[in-house]
């Protein structure tokens, strides 16, 4: 006397392996929701503002003269700007990275706090496709000035 018909055993593992399945898929959709940055542009940020604590990404370019080092030296507060009437107002201790200057790109990581000022955790600086590194540009100088010569052999 069997206790299950192997029809019925098959049905029970695929609605195990189902309910497996669409459990591991709402374990990871929760862990990403924890995780997840969200990207704001500075528009964005004024008219809908994350709440705060949170982590996300602010993105824009550095209002051009709003770049001061505060008196502790290490902490730097500057604005980001969509280029137009929206401005976010961040502060950032750490070092720079060596693209970051006015009017450029800027990726602030980090989270809103209560006064408004966005305080970043990380700063990335984007650049325009013409950008060349400073070490391969002193390379290609370099091999410009003393590489080797091309020169034509003819045959007769």
């Amino acid at each position: 006397m069997s206790s299950i018909k192997p029809k019925h055993q098959r049905l029970v593992l695929v609605s195990l392996a189902l309910v497996a399945i669409i459990a591991a898929g709402l374990l990871a959709a929760w862990a990403l929701r924890t995780q997840a940055d969200y990207f704001y542009l500075p528009n964005e940020m004024m008219d809908e503002p994350p709440e705060v604590g949170r982590a996300v990404r602010l993105g824009g370019m550095v209002a051009e003269g709003s770049i001061e080092r505060l008196p502790d030296g290490v902490t730097v507060a500057f604005v980001v700007t969509d280029q137009a009437d929206a401005r976010v107002p961040v502060r950032y201790a750490g070092i720079l990275p060596d693209l970051f200057v006015e009017n450029s790109g800027v990726v602030a990581e980090g989270s809103l706090g209560a006064d408004g000022v966005f305080v970043a955790d990380n700063l990335l600086a984007k650049h325009d496709e013409n950008y060349v590194p400073r070490e391969l540009k002193e390379m290609a100088e370099h091999q410009g000035a003393s590489g080797p010569q091309q020169t034509v052999v003819g045959y007769e």
